[in-house]
């Protein structure tokens, strides 16, 4: 399964270094059901999205929504389970990460993410 480390270009902060990618029909359908968390380092990458749900899943996420630059538009933190994010035409991917990474990596509206490349 590929993984791809993300950051923020602004701040200089590693988001992730174990983001999986989410573009076929059944990636994006799953996402992270059957799962019973995530763990640090941890993320799931959705493209297309212009919004989730947390329908079926047993923990809380922060939700991150990006435009087709990878600048984020939009966050929810500690989304709940069974809710739903809103739906934006300005996001075009959204990235599931663990409950408190916005916060602990200083996520906000505007900054600039990266895949950094191995």
């Amino acid at each position: 399964m590929k993984q791809l480390t993300l950051r923020n270009a602004g701040k200089a902060v590693t988001i992730g270094t174990r983001i999986v990618p989410a573009d076929t029909f059944l990636t994006r359908l799953f996402g992270l059901l059957g799962r019973t968390g995530l763990e640090p380092g941890c993320g799931l990458l959705i493209r297309p999205s212009s919004g989730v749900h947390t329908m079926g899943m047993l923990f809380s996420i922060d939700v991150v929504g990006l435009d087709k630059a990878m600048r984020v538009v939009k966050v929810w933190r500690r989304l709940r389970p069974f809710r739903m994010t809103s739906l934006s035409l300005k996001i075009k991917s959204v990235l599931e990460l663990p409950a408190g990474q916005i916060d602990a990596c200083q996520i906000e509206c505007g900054d600039q993410l990266e895949i950094v490349e191995a």
